[in-house]
């Protein structure tokens, strides 16, 4: 197509330019001047017979000329327009994202166990000074509470309205932030006095929160994880999560460990290691069998809540109703 298009543009350069030379009189070439009137003559028959005619028998003069020259510029223009209008519309096409590498399998190993509230429906599990903040759901039971590491006791509580269930919950400088499930409705506290600060809303549901110590990470139950900016709480970026099979859904409680999202896949006994750069999924630690579940007295439900140590490593995990927070190191599954 190019080089058709090339071909013609030339074509009619061309002749533009013959049509040019045509009308311009070359050296040594007498010009014609008209005169007045005058008789007919013998010589002057001859002289115009030298004279060419068209198929009109009309002379050419520099008008007729100049016509032709702009009805060949004007062909050569609708045949350029016509060429470039048969030319096929390039289709976009999408960039392709790499498939993941199938991710790494991990299994545990437990270091300590301590007791929990059975009756606490974990939601969230926040590491701090030897013990823990905890978010806990169902409507008419959420609460924000502080517990004691090594007891398993509620040093203090505070209970959200009825209509509210209760999601995670992370602590940023100085503010605790409590997501609510479907009433897409946040609360913020102070640390150190639980008083609520602000109440605040956001588009989705809220199950997961956690941070990168600049942005607010958050998940809603789909596979995508969504980065707040933690002064407006707005938006400012997201991932989809996804492994060597594709999308990964039902992303639960969030926490960073170590540059890495690690989430809990609701209604099963794994974390994923999530880059927060890609949304890969980096590995899989399996805790399958984590919980005896032989002795309880009372049913258990999934596993739910992790918290990490950044100063000294240890890293915690629980479930909703569980009687147990388990202290673990994560190892290669062999």
């Amino acid at each position: 197509m190019k080089y058709i298009t090339s071909h013609i543009l030339t074509l009619g350069l061309a002749l533009i330019l013959l049509l040019a030379a045509c009308s311009t009189p070359l050296e040594g070439q007498a010009t014609l001047v008209p005169t007045a009137a005058q008789p007919p003559s013998a010589e002057g028959t001859a002289a115009a017979s030298a004279v060419p005619a068209d198929a009109t028998g009309v002379p050419p003069t520099a008008a007729s000329t100049a016509d032709l020259a702009a009805t060949a510029v004007a062909a050569t223009e609708v045949a350029y327009a016509a060429i470039i209008a048969a030319q096929p519309t390039p289709i976009p096409t999408e960039a392709v994202t790499p498939t993941p590498a199938p991710p790494i399998s991990y299994t545990f190993q437990i270091v300590n166990t301590f007791p929990h509230d059975a009756t606490a429906f974990t939601q969230g599990l926040v590491y701090i000074d030897g013990g823990f903040f905890e978010g806990t759901g169902l409507w008419g039971e959420s609460t924000l509470r502080e517990t004691a590491l090594t007891s398993g006791q509620v040093l203090r509580s505070v209970a959200l309205e009825s209509q509210y269930f209760g999601e995670g919950i992370t602590l940023f400088d100085d503010r605790i932030i409590q997501l609510t499930w479907q009433e897409r409705t946040g609360f913020i506290y102070d640390r150190a006095t639980f008083e609520l600060l602000q109440t605040f809303e956001y588009n989705t549901e809220g199950w997961g929160i956690t941070h990168d110590g600049q942005r607010l990470i958050v998940s809603d139950g789909s596979s995508t994880i969504y980065f707040w900016d933690p002064e407006t709480l707005q938006e400012i970026g997201r991932i989809t999560v996804r492994d060597h099979r594709g999308p990964l859904n039902l992303l639960n409680e969030l926490e960073y460990v170590n540059g890495e999202i690690w989430a809990n896949i609701w209604m099963t006994d794994l974390i994923a290691r999530i880059s927060p750069e890609t949304g890969d999924v980096l590995g899989y630690i399996d805790l399958s069998g984590l919980l005896d579940t032989s002795n309880l007295t009372q049913p258990a439900d999934v596993l739910n809540g992790i918290a990490h140590d950044p100063v000294t490593g240890r890293l915690f995990v629980t479930g909703k109703l569980w009687p147990s927070i388990f202290e673990i190191v994560v190892v290669p599954k062999e």
